[in-house]
């Protein structure tokens, strides 16, 4: 009993180490990205856009909404698997030709890095969130930007 535990200990550590962590970070990172898609709705509101959009703009209330629950709680479910299954190969994205692997929006809308200090560089010079010379064109003080 004791040798079959450690044959069975040696397999998975040498398993572990031939398949490497980057295809497992991977496909748990898009897991947990497709399991808050319940939270986040991109689906739901990118089918609502489209939907009003290349039909009418009526039914973007109506089936647009019901396709974006049934994409987002599919991506969720699609989460969910990707979460439990993560050390588990195959590694790459399921049900491609239904959901995109990558996180949808709508066209409206383009997410952006947050004015935070987590992701600001300059925040023990003293400033941050602003530009050096307010003049030239383009050039504003940003403060909580999301787009």
């Amino acid at each position: 009993m004791r040798k079959q535990l450690l044959v069975l200990a040696a397999l998975a550590i040498s398993g572990t180490f031939l398949t490497g962590c980057a295809n497992v970070e991977r496909k748990f990172g898009r897991g947990m990205s497709n399991t808050l898609e319940i939270v986040r709705l991109g689906e739901w509101r990118r089918s609502m856009e489209q939907t009003a959009l290349w039909q009418t703009p009526d039914s973007g209330y109506t089936t647009g909404f019901i396709r974006g629950l049934n994409r987002s709680l599919a991506r969720t479910g699609i989460g969910v698997y990707e979460l439990v299954t993560a050390p588990i190969p195959p590694y790459e994205p399921v049900a491609t030709d239904y959901l995109s692997p990558a996180p949808v929006y709508p066209d409206a809308y383009k997410p952006g890095m947050l004015e935070d200090t987590l992701f600001a560089t300059d925040t023990n010079l003293g400033f941050s969130g602003g530009d050096i010379h307010p003049l030239i064109p383009g050039s504003r003080f940003r403060i909580f930007d999301t787009h």
